[in-house]
C-alpha cells in the first residue's frame, strides 16, 4: 500500500472517539483540496467515495448492506433521510400460471417459424403461450421505508467543512461538518454478525446533539408504535397479499435526556446517540416479531465498540482477499462525483477506476452473502413502492451478469444465494416445461421473482425465450471450476445442469433444410428483425444465442458427468447431439448471424449483443480454436457500436468484456471510459438508466478480465492491458483450476507474478508468446519473474 494512503489509513476508523478523529476528517475533506497549490504529491484515495454536499436524490445517496438489509445514507444536515431495504419485502399477487393450451400449438408455431410465416407464429403465441395472469409480470421488491433524524439547532446554512464518504475498506459511510465550534459526525453501517443497521451520532463537544427520530414508510398501511423502549413499524405488504414485515428502532443516548412523543424518539442535549435498527418477514416462515426482539435484545448486550469491531473483521475476510493498483493521478485529490465528470471529458484516472472495481466487490459483499436472497436488478436498494421492473430478478443477461465478479475477484461466498435461487426455480420450472412444451427436465424464461415463477409471459419481443435456466446453471459449473469442490458438483451444481439439459434433449428439433437440432420457438433477447414483406418480428428457430448456449451447457454437463462418473448413457446422449447442433453462421458482411436467416435488424445498435454469448460469457469462441468466429465477433461488436450500441450501462459493461476476450486492450479501456463517464451516477451507481446493478458487477469483472484470464485452460496474464495503466499491481484475484495471482507490471511489462495453488493442479501460464507450465502441490506458492521462469 502506497505511502500516500497515510491520511486514509488514519480516517479508517478503529473505534476511538476524541478530537483528534474530527480533526483529520476535517484535514481529509477540506485541506487537501488547498494543499494542492502547496504540494503536488496527491493522497492516494482509491477505497473512499467522497462529497462536499448531501445527496439531492436517491441516486446520489451511499449505500450500506450486510446482505439482508440496507440503506441509503443521504447525509442531510439539518435533515437527514436513511432510505431502507430488507431483502423480503416483496408483494405477492395471483400466481402465474402456464397456459394448458400451450403443449397443443407449439409444433403449429414451429411450422409457422420454419415457413417464415412469422407473424401468424407470434399470434398464436400471444394467444395460447404466453401467460396473461398477471398484467405487469412479476411481483415487486419494495423499500422497506425510512428513518428521519431532524436536527432543529443545525441550520444547514450555518455549517461548514461538510464531508459525506463511502469508506470501502471499512464499509461504512461517514458525515462530518462543524457549526461554531463544534464538529458534527454522523456514522452508520450495516452488520452482518449483528444483522443490524447501526447510525452513531456524536459531537466533540458535550451536550450538542438534539434531535428527532422517526419511522416512515410510503402510502398508508404502516403501523408505527413504541413498546419498551423500541419505535416498532409493521406492515403487509401489496395489499395484504405480500410479506408481513416489522422494524424496529432502538436508541441508546449518552447524556442528556430521550423520549417518545408523537411517533418520535426526542432526544436532548446528548453527547451521543446510537440508534440499531433491525428488520425481518415471514418470508422464511418466521414471526418478524420473535426475529426482531431476538436481535434486539442480542444488540443491547454488547457495546457500540463490540459491534463495529465484529463487523470489520466479517467485512475484512471477504473484501480484504483482493487490492489493486492501476497508477496515480492528480484527480484523486477531488470530490468523486467532480472525478466521473472529468472522466467524461477524457480524462485518465486510475485511481478512480481502481475504486469504481472495489465498489463492485464491495456492492456484491453487500447484497449476497450466505444465506440472504442473490442481488435483483438494484441489487439491495431500491426507493419506492414501484421501482424500475419491480426490481425483480431478469434471467436473460442482468442476473447472471451480477454473479459475473464473484468467483474472479475472490468472493466465491457471495455466488452461493444463486445457486440457492436457482434450486428453487426448479420446481415450478419442471412443471412449467411439462406443460407448455411436453418435455422432461426444468425451463425458466426471461424473469422471475421471489415466487419462482418459470412461465413465458408478456410479448414475443422479450417474453418467448426458454433459456433462462440454461444460462443460469453456468454459475453452478463455474464455481466448481474455480474451486474444485467435488462434493459441491455432486450434491448441488450436477443435478442442476442436468435438469436444465434434459430439457433441451426432448426440446430440440430437427431443422428441415439440414436436419440439424435447433431449439425454438425462441427469440435473440429482446431484439427483433425485419422479415421479407418489412414486418417487424422477434420470433424465430435456432437464434444463435440460443444455440450457443445449449452448446455451452452440454459441454459443461458432458465433463461433470466425465469428472463424476456418472450418467455415461445421459452423457453419450450430449455428445450425439451436441455434434448435431446447428452452427451459428457468419454473414455475407463478415459478422455472426444473430438469426437462422440474414435478416435486416431493426435496431442495428440494441444494447443485447447476446449472439456473442460464445465470446463471453460462454467459452466456445478462442482465438486458438475458432479464430475465423473471433474476427467475426470483431466486427459484430464494432457494427453495434457504430449504431449507437453500449447505450446502456449494463450493455457497456458486457462490451468491456467482449474486448478483453478479444485482447483488443485500448478498446476494452477506451468502452470502460465511457461506462464510467457516461453511464455512472454520481454515487458510482450503474445509470441503466435509470439505476440498474448489472453495469456496476459487468464493469468489475471487465477490469478483473482485462488483466487475467483462463477459460482456455490456460492462465493468460494480462491479456488486454491498456497503455494507460502502464505501471500497477493486482493481488489475489482467482482463476479456473483454483489458482490465486498476483501479477505486478512496470512499462506495460509484466514484472513479476506470484502463483498460490489450492488444487494441486497442472499450472499453464501463457504471457504474450511465452508459456510455461509446472505441476503445483496444494497449498504452495510459486514465484514467476519477468521472462515467465520460476525463480525458486
Amino acid at each position: 500500500m502506497r505511502n500516500s494512503h497515510s491520511i486514509l489509513l488514519i480516517l479508517n476508523d478503529t473505534p476511538n472517539t476524541g478530537i483528534m478523529r474530527y480533526y483529520l476528517l476535517l484535514v481529509f475533506c477540506f485541506a487537501i483540496p488547498i494543499q494542492i497549490f502547496a504540494q503536488p504529491q496527491p493522497v492516494k484515495n482509491s477505497l473512499t467515495l467522497w462529497y462536499k454536499k448531501p445527496a439531492g436524490s436517491w441516486d446520489q445517496a451511499l449505500p450500506v448492506g450486510n446482505g439482508k438489509l440496507g440503506a441509503m445514507i443521504f447525509g442531510g444536515i439539518t435533515n437527514e433521510r436513511i432510505q431502507l431495504n430488507e431483502e423480503s419485502v416483496w408483494t405477492r399477487r395471483d400466481t402465474m400460471l402456464d397456459q394448458q393450451s400451450a403443449l397443443a400449438f407449439i409444433p403449429e408455431i414451429r411450422e409457422a417459424l420454419f415457413n417464415e410465416k412469422v407473424v401468424l407464429a407470434e399470434e398464436l403465441t400471444k394467444e395460447h403461450v404466453l401467460s396473461n395472469r398477471l398484467p405487469s409480470g412479476t411481483n415487486t421488491y419494495q423499500t422497506l421505508g425510512d428513518l428521519y433524524l431532524k436536527f432543529e439547532d443545525m441550520p444547514a446554512d450555518l455549517a461548514r467543512n461538510y464531508c459525506r464518504t463511502l469508506d470501502l475498506n471499512n464499509a461504512k459511510v461517514n458525515v462530518t461538518y462543524s457549526i461554531g465550534k463544534t464538529v458534527y459526525l454522523r456514522e452508520v453501517f450495516s452488520s452482518a454478525p449483528d444483522q443490524a443497521l447501526v447510525i452513531r451520532l456524536s459531537a466533540s463537544q458535550s451536550g450538542q446533539l438534539s434531535l428527532q427520530a422517526a419511522l416512515h414508510r410510503p402510502g398508508d398501511g404502516a403501523q408505527i408504535w413504541s413498546e419498551n423502549g423500541v419505535i416498532k413499524m409493521r406492515e403487509h405488504v401489496g395489499q395484504k397479499r405480500g410479506v408481513i414485515f416489522e422494524t424496529w428502532l432502538y436508541p441508546k443516548a449518552r447524556g442528556g435526556t430521550i423520549r417518545w412523543e408523537n411517533n418520535n424518539w426526542i432526544v436532548e442535549q446528548a453527547d451521543e446517540v446510537i440508534f440499531y435498527l433491525v428488520a425481518a418477514t415471514n418470508y422464511h416462515g418466521q414471526d418478524p416479531e420473535v426475529e426482531c426482539r431476538r436481535r434486539i435484545e442480542n444488540l443491547s448486550l454488547k457495546r457500540y465498540e463490540q459491534i463495529y469491531e465484529h463487523h470489520i473483521s466479517d467485512y475484512h475476510r471477504l473484501f480484504n482477499r483482493v487490492h489493486i493498483e492501476l497508477g496515480s493521478s492528480q484527480a484523486s485529490l477531488f470530490a468523486t462525483d467532480e472525478r466521473i465528470d472529468a472522466v467524461k471529458r477524457g480524462l485518465n484516472d486510475p485511481d478512480l477506476v481502481e475504486l469504481y472495481f472495489q465498489f463492485g466487490r464491495y456492492l456484491l459483499i453487500s447484497s449476497s452473502r450466505p444465506g440472504s436472497l442473490p442481488a435483483n436488478l438494484q441489487g439491495l436498494w431500491c426507493d419506492g413502492l414501484n421501482p424500475p421492473w419491480n426490481s425483480d430478478y431478469h434471467i436473460n443477461i442482468n442476473l447472471q451478469m451480477n454473479y459475473w465478479p464473484a468467483e474472479i475477484t475472490n468472493l466465491p461466498e457471495c455466488h452461493e444465494p444463486l445457486f440457492d435461487f436457482i434450486q428453487r426455480l426448479v420446481t415450478n420450472g419442471q412443471k412449467t416445461a411439462q406443460t407448455i412444451y411436453g418435455c422432461r427436465g426444468f425451463v425458466a424464461h426471461h424473469t422471475t421473482d421471489l415466487w419462482y415463477p418459470t412461465s413465458p409471459f408478456g410479448l414475443p419481443v422479450y417474453g418467448m425465450w426458454p433459456m433462462g435456466a440454461a444460462w443460469l446453471v453456468q454459475h453452478p459449473w463455474e464455481h466448481f471450476v474455480f474451486n474444485g469442490d467435488t462434493l459441491f458438483l455432486q450434491d448441488r451444481a450436477w443435478p442442476l445442469m442436468k435438469q436444465a439439459a434434459l430439457f433441451f434433449v426432448d426440446f430440440l428439433v430437427p431443422d428441415p433444410r439440414t436436419g440439424l437440432y435447433v431449439s425454438g420457438p425462441s427469440m435473440s433477447p429482446e431484439n427483433s428483425y425485419l422479415t421479407r414483406n418489412g414486418e417487424r418480428v422477434s420470433m424465430t428457430m435456432g437464434p444463435s444465442m440460443d444455440q450457443q448456449i445449449i452448446y455451452n451447457l452440454f459441454t459443461n454437463c458432458i465433463h461433470a458427468s466425465e469428472i463424476l462418473d456418472q450418467d455415461p448413457g445421459f452423457r453419450d446422449t450430449l455428445i450425439s447431439m451436441r455434434s448435431q447442433l446447428m452452427p451459428v453462421k457468419i454473414g455475407n458482411d463478415g459478422r455472426i448471424m444473430e438469426w437462422r436467416e440474414e435478416y435486416p435488424e431493426a435496431e442495428p445498435g440494441h444494447r443485447h449483443i447476446s449472439h456473442l454469448f460464445a465470446l463471453h460469457p460462454g467459452i466456445q469462441y478462442t482465438f486458438e480454436k475458432t479464430p475465423e468466429y473471433m474476427k467475426a465477433a470483431q466486427k459484430t461488436l464494432e457494427y453495434r457500436l457504430q449504431h449507437g450500441g453500449g447505450h446502456t450501462g449494463w450493455s457497456r459493461a458486457w462490451i468491456i468484456n467482449f474486448y478483453a476476450r478479444l485482447r483488443q486492450s485500448n478498446k476494452a479501456y477506451d468502452n470502460l471510459q465511457a461506462l464510467i463517464g457516461s453511464s455512472t451516477l454520481p454515487n458510482l451507481f450503474d445509470n441503466h438508466p435509470p439505476f440498474q446493478i448489472d453495469g456496476n458487477f459487468g464493469g468489475c469483472a471487465g477490469i478483473a478480465e482485462m488483466l487475467l484470464q483462463s477459460h482456455e485452460h490456460v492462465i493468460r496474464i494480462l491479456p488486454a492491458l491498456p497503455d494507460k495503466w502502464s505501471d500497477g499491481h493486482i493481488k489475489g484475484l482467482k482463476t479456473r483450476g483454483g489458482f490465486e495471482i498476483d501479477i505486478s507490471w512496470q512499462n506495460g511489462r509484466m514484472t513479476a507474478l506470484k502463483v498460490t495453488s489450492r488444487l494441486g493442479l497442472t499450472c499453464c501460464l501463457v504471457y504474450g508468446s511465452r508459456t510455461l507450465e509446472f505441476q503445483t502441490n496444494i497449498g504452495e506458492t510459486y514465484f514467476i519473474n519477468q521472462n515467465l521462469e520460476r525463480m525458486y
